[in-house]
């Protein structure tokens, strides 16, 4: 009996007369950002209201993640969130090097930058990357006295922020700005405040996210993508990353995907199944996140709902 469960097709797997008996499980990582969380739920109301499987949240960072679907003993099964080539160290280690983990051919688009407020950027002539390093400038955004403004490079652990921490140097703004680490509810918290305040502040953004729906803010221009002037080592590859890395140049356009553990194939088939067939777009991410983050609400509770309300896409993604 367990072999023809294996072998049966996902749409049958998911049909009313599969068998309670027979519920896949799987443990979803949760990388700390608001579209990441809102993706993990997704998926995993899908797996529990529609396949009838288990459902386990794991927050992780990236490594964390990737290590435990490589391992494939069901610690962590997916990453529902992927950013290449930001972490394309963790990709071409265990996608294309141990053959351990799947990555998904449904990716959605990403782009990311620097961001102001519209009300200090216009106020100041802020339009491009380089204007953070006129002493004026950073001036407005030095909020602790230490004769430099801030500027958040992103969360603890983002291989983003190890990026953006070369870009600060590569862009000769070390002089004028302080690059800041810290989880992304901080960011948030900063940026309502410095508005209402009328303050400068600098950040790390892409899309989608939901800021573009919090508040009135825009990307600073950079120079253009260079591949020559964009040469990133992350710390999993090289001790001596921050050393070996130069980026002069804004990054290129993001292809954002979930990769899963290729051991899940096995252990729950319908699942796996689903996974590659799943996919969203970038203002189906920014409208969760929004909703998660802005209205403060439950990931899983927002999920619930798009789920319900995109009945058509999701039996696309299970095969009916």
């Amino acid at each position: 009996m367990t072999n023809y469960v294996k072998t049966i097709g996902l749409a049958t797997a998911v049909s009313a007369f599969a068998l309670p008996a027979f519920a896949e499980e799987v443990k979803i990582g949760v990388p700390s950002w608001t579209g990441a969380q809102a993706i993990a739920h997704v998926l995993g109301n899908v797996v529990e209201t529609r396949i009838g499987g288990e459902v386990e949240y794991v927050p992780g960072n990236n490594a964390t993640i990737f290590q435990a679907m490589h391992q494939g003993k069901g610690d962590i099964d997916v990453h529902p969130d992927v950013w290449l080539p930001n972490q394309e160290s963790f990709t071409k280690q265990y996608v294309d090097g141990e053959g351990t983990v799947t990555l998904s051919s449904n990716p959605y688009q990403g782009n990311q930058g620097f961001c102001v407020s519209k009300d200090f950027g216009e106020a100041n002539n802020i339009t491009d990357i380089a204007d953070l390093g006129r002493p004026d400038v950073a001036a407005l955004m030095d909020s602790d006295g230490n004769g430099l403004g801030e500027m958040w490079i992103g969360a603890p652990g983002w291989a983003s922020a190890n990026v953006n921490e070369v870009k600060v140097r590569d862009y000769g703004l070390l002089d004028f700005i302080e690059p800041i680490r810290a989880e992304e509810a901080v960011k948030t918290a900063r940026i309502k405040d410095s508005i209402a305040k009328g303050e400068g502040y600098a950040f790390y953004c892409y899309e989608p996210h939901a800021v573009w729906y919090m508040f009135d803010v825009y990307m600073l221009t950079e120079p253009t993508f260079d591949p020559e002037k964009y040469v990133m080592v992350q710390p999993s590859d090289d001790p001596d990353w921050y050393e070996n890395s130069m980026v002069a140049t804004k990054d290129a356009l993001k292809d954002v995907q979930i990769a899963w553990s290729n051991s899940l194939e096995d252990r729950s088939p319908a699942i796996a199944e689903f996974f590659a067939n799943f996919g969203l777009d970038a203002s189906d991410v920014s409208q969760l996140a929004y909703e998660i983050s802005a209205n403060d609400r439950d990931p899983a509770e927002v999920a619930a709902e798009w789920v319900e309300a995109n009945s058509d896409r999701v039996d696309g993604w299970l095969g009916l």
